[in-house]
């Protein structure tokens, strides 16, 4: 018997040969014949549960778009912009964004349209170049209250579901907008596809005027007759579909003001294909295989289950960073190998780990170092006194205030015994940076900030701001139009453990394309930093951010060319209390 304790693959093996060719053999001799009446009630009990599953993922799927609808309350700037009868760039901008992020949201959205009622004006989000589109997206209700308004439109030989909904500016009853979302049906149709077999059909009827939503299939011709026969919670009903005989069945829900019948139809083949192939089954066989897999099951779960619940449990505490693991009984079969191999591998791992931390880290702060240590900061420091020496004695007061300034950043950039600096810091240090630009852009360059006073004593790690900054300016504006706006904005989310930090850099440039991106994507993947003249590039920023912050730091690019490039980074900031 040690071939046995020996091979994991001999125990499957010969408890898979007691499961299957015991029950099966006694099946050939104990078998009885089924009803087709009883197989139909099954199949059609069977039907049931599985509607009623997809039935509920529909009100799922249904109450997430109501949240997105939603989303919109939570963002108090929008409600502030939304509430102004006053339309500036930048609240233009900002509502524009807000819709076209609903839009990107979801896959299935083929447009998203809100209509101001104070500023009498729409934004819209939508695929671009569709005659189709465009004329579904004046094919809209007016409406009337705060509930939500579902629809069936239609964008050419395709059905759309149009959800309708009016923002009110609470308390006050004043509508501020209608917000229509026109739906595709491809989510729609995973939930149904999941559960359609190759002769069934699906039917999505919506509202008390059961509107065809959804159908698999495409010829929809003929089934007016089965809506008045719909009654009831749930039912069935005998019917005939493209000239084959089956059983309708179908299940009343409704979310909210949403109501909606799921129907499906089985051809009578399919039950009674059913039927026979469950023909020779016999309900004692059934529990007399049940009892063996039971203790099959538990036989097995001593030589398997076991250990490799042991092993899951060690890879989710090597997950989270513990790579102590203990070791477990030696054994002799393929899952001892296996963890003994994984014991040792994560101890390799650790110390490979350990060391490439300790070299990222020394290999960024040394890079930062070379990219500032240029030139003699003595001699700059002396020379640029003597300049503004001189031009303070000229009455040239602007220069003297401008080296002033190219001093200040000197002196910043060139401390190399600080690595982790406030905010308020970065913050001093952009504006100087900023100033600088502004004198050579002139008029050409405009910049604004907006900073919450308690994110201002934040640390982070230096020379945080200035490369974002620098890419705007060189990358966006003066490759693209030589002028523009940049904005940087801080927000601070507190909670009791930890501090979430937002920090996003806007400009309307030139933007990056959908290739460049994917590009500083596979970089960060791949832990790829860039060198060069253009100084501490966006990539090396990222990695330096996800070396002191790990997976407590998350980053997204969007990009829309001369309307908003926004560079967004998140970092979780964990609080040690005190004392």
């Amino acid at each position: 018997m040690r071939w046995l304790k020996q091979s994991l693959f001999s125990k499957l093996l010969i408890g898979m040969l007691l499961a299957t060719v015991v029950p099966f053999s006694l099946s050939n001799i104990i078998a009885y014949q089924t009803t087709s009446s009883s197989m139909k009630e099954q199949v059609i009990e069977l039907n049931y549960n599985a509607m009623e599953i997809i039935s509920n993922n529909l009100k799922i799927y249904i109450h997430d778009l109501n949240l997105l609808l939603g989303s919109f309350y939570v963002d108090p700037q929008l409600m502030s912009y939304l509430r102004s009868e006053q339309t500036s760039p930048l609240q233009k901008l900002y509502i524009y964004n807000k819709v076209n992020a609903m839009y990107i949201s979801r896959s299935e959205f083929n447009a998203v349209k809100y209509i101001s009622n104070l500023k009498k004006q729409a934004f819209t989000s939508s695929d671009v170049g569709n005659s189709e589109l465009e004329n579904l997206l004046q094919d809209y209700d007016k409406i009337q209250g705060e509930s939500m308004q579902y629809s069936v439109k239609h964008l050419g030989n395709k059905e759309v579901l149009l959800m309708q909904k009016n923002l009110i500016d609470y308390p006050r009853s004043t509508i501020l907008g209608t917000l229509n979302m026109y739906v595709g049906l491809r989510e729609i149709d995973k939930l149904i596809y999941s559960q359609l077999s190759t002769d069934d059909a699906y039917f999505l009827l919506i509202k008390d005027e059961q509107q065809l939503l959804y159908s698999s299939n495409e010829d929809t011709a003929g089934l007016s007759h089965i809506q008045g026969k719909l009654l009831g919670s749930r039912g069935f009903f005998e019917g005939e579909l493209e000239r084959r005989e089956g059983v309708f069945i179908y299940v009343h829900n409704e979310y909210n003001d949403f109501p909606f019948t799921l129907v499906k139809f089985v051809p009578n083949a399919v039950i009674y294909s059913s039927a026979h192939k469950t023909i020779n089954r016999s309900l004692l066989i059934q529990f007399i295989a049940i009892a063996f897999v039971v203790v099959l099951a538990m036989i097995l779960s001593y030589f398997i289950i076991l250990p490799v619940r042991r092993l899951i449990r060690n890879i989710a505490r090597v997950e989270k960073g513990h790579f102590d693991i203990p070791k477990g009984k030696k054994r002799t079969d393929e899952m001892g190998l296996l963890e003994d191999r994984f014991y040792g591998m994560t101890r390799n791992l650790d110390d490979y780990m350990n060391r490439e931390h300790r070299y990222r880290l020394e290999l960024t702060t040394a890079q930062l170092k070379m990219l500032q240590a240029q030139i003699n900061p003595h001699f700059l420091y002396n020379t640029m006194q003597s300049i503004g020496t001189i031009a303070m004695k000229h009455g040239a007061y602007e220069i003297s205030d401008k080296i002033s300034e190219l001093g200040s950043i000197l002196r910043y950039s060139m401390d190399f015994q600080t690595e982790i600096v406030m905010l308020e810091m970065e913050l001093k240090h952009i504006e100087d940076y900023m100033s600088l630009q502004q004198g050579r852009f002139k008029s050409k360059l405009s910049y604004t900030m907006s900073i919450p006073p308690e994110a201002r004593y934040l640390e982070v790690p230096k020379m945080l701001l200035q490369p974002l900054i620098e890419n705007s300016i060189v990358h966006g504006i003066e490759r693209g139009r030589g002028y523009g706006f940049i904005h940087l904005d801080v927000a601070l989310e507190i909670k009791e453990s930890e501090h979430l930090l937002c920090i996003q850099v806007i400009d309307d440039g030139k933007g990056i394309t959908l290739e460049t991106i994917e590009a500083i994507r596979q970089d960060y993947v791949e832990d790829k930093l860039h060198y060069g003249k253009n100084g501490i590039g966006l990539i090396n920023v990222l990695q330096r951010l996800r070396l002191f912050y790990g997976p407590g730091f998350t980053w997204e690019v969007t990009s829309v060319p001369f309307e908003a490039t926004i560079i967004s980074l998140h970092i979780r900031m964990v609080m040690i209390p005190s004392d």
